[in-house]
């Protein structure tokens, strides 16, 4: 079946030179992919750092092309293309530098000794490549979480062979971008078979289950995670599935809060909300506001900045219609009254909207806590900290967890603590939409945030979903791996005998 390219803001239709993946085309990229990972896992890391390096060039070099392919098939504005395509760069340079560090290796060793327990043999501990890696581009960032996305530069950081499956929404952006990667790959004399790129549902369903497949990558809808998921662990060997399904990322505003600024908050709220219109993973979905007047001060400047800019394009005519689907739901189902709505829209068109409802009937109605993907808000109004805590416990578990409080305020501490306790980043007078890529971030959650809470997509500690340790045991130096030879000679940090040794 041939594949097709769709514009969602004008409905325009584009055959491309694209075909599905056959089963059998899926079987033999992961043939190709288990050999070119084992060759690959064997380079110095100097050519690792080396080829992330060039993938960047070559998607820089290639901006231009790749913004107007993405502009057609997601009608996201040019700037925000722009700035994903330079965050999507700066992540391939920045897994070089994690390549280059080598701490991710955890490198550890332990000289033969006598210890109270009898003599103990020379041990040495390292982390190595779990094998090719299955990424799952997603619909909402056609560069940074798809093709050449963060998963895809952790996993050829750790040493694995990547097979990623194309979007169907952005089906040429995602062609466009493999070839700036293969571009760099060839240059760089990488083994051939590291990257491959399928298209089509059956094709994915045959990468979960090809046995060369070592591990799974996915952004996506609770919906399809949990089918992949089910497929990762039905296999004759699991294998792991690192699944982000998507969060309604609670923000609450404490009764000092509202008092102190309740328009700039509900004014920063919008702006958060509205962004990308909606189609943020870490969007806050879910808005804790205290009853009374300052409440509905904070409400109504919220409302007023969230419907002034009318329909907007949503990603897919799928996405859009699942978008009013949910909104129907909170408001059918879980008794939301509406407070913003314009007209729902056609095809890929929508209008944000904002519901309200109290808390107590927030804890009561399960319907009310999934996540709506879109421009929508659910403002939950609480009486005081037991209706506040009561409604927060019974939300679901998330990727973001935002606070507004005042200073000194009497609430903020135990917020924070359970906000560390339901989700994978905790906020403090900020905004939780924009994942910074650092050492010290984490992009995950508990369950159904993500399948795997101490996991994180995104920062360098992504590269290890993508590695196991290895203890060797008296085996003779030169048959050790590099890492944890006697003379260091990658000028790494190693913990030898217990303690710390700094690199070159």
């Amino acid at each position: 079946m041939s594949v097709t390219s769709t514009n969602p803001d004008t409905g325009e239709r584009r055959e491309l030179d694209l075909a599905e993946t056959t089963t059998e085309g899926v079987a033999a990229l992961a043939a190709r992919a288990s050999d070119a990972s084992s060759a690959y896992a064997g380079l110095p890391l100097d050519r690792r750092e080396a080829l992330l390096r060039a993938m960047a060039d070559e998607l820089e070099a290639d901006a231009d092309a790749l913004v107007a392919s993405a502009r057609f098939e997601t009608a996201l504005p040019e700037a925000r293309l722009r700035g994903e395509l330079a965050r999507t760069a700066f992540q391939f340079r920045f897994f070089a530098e994690v390549v280059r560090d080598g701490a991710f290796l955890a490198a550890s060793i332990d000289e033969a000794t006598d210890s109270p327990m009898g003599p103990l043999p020379d041990l040495r501990r390292v982390k190595v490549p779990l094998g090719p890696v299955a990424v799952f581009g997603s619909s909402n960032f056609p560069f940074a979480f798809s093709v050449p996305g963060g998963d895809t530069a952790s996993a050829l950081a750790a040493g694995c062979a990547v097979l990623i499956k194309a979007h169907p929404a952005h089906p040429a952006t995602s062609a466009a971008c493999f070839a700036a990667l293969e571009r760099a790959a060839a240059r760089h004399g990488a083994p051939e078979g590291l990257l491959g790129l399928v298209f089509g549902l059956d094709a994915g369903t045959a990468l979960v289950e090809a046995p060369e497949v070592a591990a799974v990558g996915f952004t996506g809808s609770l919906g399809a995670g949990r089918a992949l998921w089910a497929l990762a662990n039905a296999r004759e060997v699991p294998i792991p599935f690192y699944g982000e399904l998507g969060s309604a990322n609670p923000l609450v505003v404490t009764a000092a809060a509202a008092r102190e600024r309740s328009r700039a908050i509900g004014e920063g709220v919008a702006a958060s909300v509205a962004l990308g219109a909606g189609q943020f993973c870490t969007k806050p979905g879910l808005i804790f506001v205290p009853t009374g007047a300052d409440g509905d001060e904070l409400v109504e400047a919220l409302g007023a900045h969230l419907g002034r800019d009318g329909a907007v394009t949503l990603l897919s005519e799928g996405i859009a219609e699942n978008f009013r689907r949910g909104a129907r739901a909170l408001e059918v189902d879980g008794g939301a009254s509406v407070l913003v709505a314009g007209q729902p829209g056609q095809a890929a068109h929508a209008a944000a909207r904002l519901l309200e409802v109290d808390a107590a009937r927030f804890a009561r109605e399960e319907a009310l806590h999934a996540e709506c993907f879109g421009p929508l808000a659910l403002v939950v109004r609480y009486g005081g900290p037991d209706d506040l805590f009561a409604a927060l416990e019974a939300a679901e578990p998330a990727l973001t967890f935002t606070v507004h409080a005042a200073e000194a305020d009497p609430d903020a501490a135990a917020l924070v603590a359970l906000g560390a306790r339901r989700a994978g980043r905790v906020l403090v007078n900020g905004y939780p939409t924009g994942v910074g890529v650092s050492w010290s971030m984490h992009h995950g959650g508990p369950w159904p945030a993500t399948t795997a809470a101490w996991a994180t997509s995104v920062g360098a500690a992504a590269i290890e979903r993508w590695l196991r340790p290895v203890t060797y045991q008296a085996v003779p130096e030169g048959l050790l791996p590099a890492a944890l030879r006697d003379a260091n000679p990658l000028g790494i940090v190693r913990r030898v005998n217990g303690r710390l040794e700094p690199g070159a």
